[in-house]
C-alpha cells in the first residue's frame, strides 16, 4: 500500500466494519448474553466476523507498510488485533463470549478511536512532522 489514497481506503473499510459491532452489541449486557438466546448467538456470530475481517485487514496493512505504520499507534494491541483473527477464524467453536464481550467492551472503542487518527494521519502531517508511512 505504498499509495495512501489506497491505505485510506481500505482504513475506511475497516471503519465501517468497526462501526458495525458497536451496532451488533447494543443490548448485550454481560458476555452470557451471546450465548442466552438465538438472537445473541447471531449477534457474537456477526461480531466475529467483523473481528476476522478487521484483524486480516490490519495483516495486510502491516505487510503492505513494511511493519512501520502501526507501531506509531502504540495504543493498540496491534498482536492482539491480528491475532484475534486467528482464534476466531481457526477455533470458531472454541471461541470465548467473555473475550468477545471483552473485546467489545475495551478494544473497539479504542481501535476506532485510533483507525479515525490514522485516516485524519494520511490527510495532515503526522505529529513527528513527517508524512505518513505508507511503505516502500
Amino acid at each position: 500500500m505504498s499509495d495512501p489514497q489506497a491505505l485510506r481506503l481500505h482504513l475506511m473499510q475497516v471503519i465501517a466494519a468497526l462501526e458495525r459491532i458497536p451496532r451488533r452489541f447494543t443490548g448485550i449486557r454481560q458476555a452470557e448474553d451471546f450465548l442466552a438466546s438465538d438472537e445473541g448467538v447471531d449477534r457474537l456470530d456477526a461480531i466475529c466476523m467483523m473481528l476476522i475481517a478487521v484483524g486480516e485487514a490490519f495483516k495486510q496493512i502491516d505487510r503492505k507498510t513494511g511493519g512501520q505504520l502501526l507501531p506509531r499507534y502504540p495504543e493498540v494491541d496491534w498482536v492482539g488485533v491480528k491475532g484475534v483473527r486467528d482464534v476466531v477464524a481457526h477455533g470458531y467453536f472454541d471461541v470465548d463470549a467473555d473475550q468477545v464481550f471483552a473485546i467489545c467492551q475495551q478494544d473497539v472503542p479504542v481501535l476506532l478511536q485510533t483507525v479515525r487518527r490514522m485516516i485524519d494521519d494520511l490527510v495532515e502531517p503526522s505529529p513527528d512532522g513527517g508524512p505518513p508511512v505508507t511503505g516502500t
